[in-house]
């Protein structure tokens, strides 16, 4: 039962980070079990879990999917922009040499996702995994696999902004070589200042779009 708890809880929490649930979509238990192949039970457990860590509410009976206003995206911002900053700062501290060529080999291999924003999101959170499991600071890790989860509730991703794609990139360039000149300041500073960015991205991608 326990596996099966796990199993079903991943496959929700992927399809949202995965944008097949979107911000305000309803998750009916039994459509939910037949799209997955799982029972109820395990599907009902993982649902109130959701629930528990505030990706999905309440909206009368039913459940959908959480979305986050700007008050609470900025801090979501605030305390990522922090945390991935520290991580670079620890990676570029104790990442070994194949955590580097790792980094360096998806900069290359991202290059041609650039006009596929679903794609590149993917790979982006890739990206950022790997500096967090390169900081080699398994609490830092716990923590912003916390945050993480959270930005699945953005409905969409800032690298879908024209020209983004190709300044994030180079964005991540930077992070890597500092990370792999061992020089902390700068790789703190430069994953911090890529965050900034990114979160000038979306806000005017929301404006635009008239979200909050």
């Amino acid at each position: 039962m326990k596996t099966h708890n796990k199993d079903a809880y991943a496959l929700i929490l992927d399809a949202i980070d995965g944008g097949m649930f979107r911000p305000g979509d309803r998750l009916v238990e039994s459509d939910l079990a037949d799209r997955f192949g799982v029972s109820r039970t395990p599907i009902r457990e993982a649902l109130q879990r959701l629930e528990t860590q505030s990706l999905l509410t309440r909206d009368g009976r039913s459940l959908i999917v959480a979305s986050l206003d700007h008050g609470q995206l900025a801090d979501l911002y605030a305390v990522r922009t922090e945390l991935e900053g520290l991580a670079a700062r620890l990676a570029s501290r104790h990442a070994t040499e194949e955590e580097i060529i790792v980094l360096r080999d998806m900069v290359e291999e991202d290059r041609a996702l650039i006009n596929d924003p679903s794609a590149l999101a993917r790979a982006n959170r890739r990206f950022h995994k790997m500096i967090h499991l390169a900081s080699h600071n398994r609490f830092l890790v716990q923590q912003l696999g916390l945050v993480h989860r959270s930005m699945a509730l953005m409905a969409t991703t800032s690298l879908a902004a024209k020209g983004r794609g190709a300044v994030a990139l180079a964005e991540h360039g930077a992070i890597v070589e500092a990370i792999a000149s061992h020089d902390e300041d700068a790789a703190y500073t430069a994953l911090k200042n890529h965050i900034s960015v990114a979160f000038v991205t979306r806000l005017k991608l929301d404006a635009s779009s008239g979200e909050s």
